[in-house]
């Protein structure tokens, strides 16, 4: 955190009043006081060690239990098993990270309008941000996440939708 930095393209320059561009600044400054990319990435850690484990607990129980392998090492039922958990777990722990994800977003606006002393300017760039034609976004952004995501794959997504932030925003009081 003390020695993070923050940069804007010139796409965000261009398609942003000197407000907005403060205010994505300020969102971005936020996630750094708030440590979020370390919390981010122990819980990255933590899930995916979750995933690993159980992943291999179910390739043993399978080649143990239910195909009674009682060779000196794993079967292919343990082999098998241990691929198809990962991927199941693996989509679950997406969904649980994404989720973590979602909730920094909200600190990150409310800790943006903290610094600025008002909420207006961030919602305004998020109104911005919402209402660009995707071709127009900075490829930083696209690759970001920041657009929404229909239906169930919403729940992979690391923003939440831009209506539900600035709604957030709108009901924020200093703090």
């Amino acid at each position: 955190r003390d020695s993070s930095l923050v940069a804007v393209s010139t796409g965000l320059l261009q398609s942003m009043t000197r407000d907005e561009v403060e205010a994505v600044l300020a969102h971005e400054v936020a996630h750094v006081a708030n440590g979020d990319m370390v919390t981010m990435t122990l819980i990255q850690g933590v899930v995916n060690t979750f995933v690993v484990f159980f992943s291999k607990v179910m390739g043993y129980i399978v080649d143990r239990v239910v195909l009674k392998n009682d060779r000196d090492g794993p079967g292919i039922g343990y082999y098998v098993t241990d691929i198809i958990c990962q991927i199941i777990f693996g989509l679950l722990a997406s969904i649980i990270v994404a989720w973590f994800s979602r909730q920094r977003e909200y600190r990150a606006d409310s800790g943006a309008a903290n610094l600025l002393g008002s909420q207006h300017s961030m919602v305004s760039a998020l109104r911005r941000l919402g209402g660009l034609e995707p071709g127009e976004l900075p490829k930083s952004i696209q690759a970001a996440g920041i657009s929404d995501k229909p239906g169930l794959m919403a729940l992979f997504s690391s923003h939440p939708p831009i209506e539900q932030r600035v709604a957030a925003l709108q009901n924020w009081r200093p703090g």
